[in-house]
């Protein structure tokens, strides 16, 4: 199943605000290993707390992802 990689608009402003190299790895770390996965959740590590549950996070060198996954409609959230 290839996932739909969706962008919060206060993402898509912080991705163009870091350095090219670094937003490249960034998007080629969700495109070419997150979407094409059938379950993204082997990839990150669920994030803990009552208001957190239904969030995930990926690391990235020195960068943390966090994204909620919606099994109902195969998306991905990049917050």
């Amino acid at each position: 199943m290839v996932w739909k990689i969706e962008f919060d608009p206060a993402a898509e402003r912080e991705l163009s605000k870091l350095d090219p190299p670094i937003a490249r790895r960034i998007l080629a770390f969700l495109y070419k290993r997150v979407a094409a996965l059938d379950d993204p959740r082997c990839l990150g590590e669920a994030l803990k707390g009552s208001k957190l549950g239904d969030f995930w996070k990926y690391r990235i060198g020195d960068y943390r992802l966090i994204v909620n996954i919606e099994d109902a409609g195969s998306v991905g959230l990049i917050i």
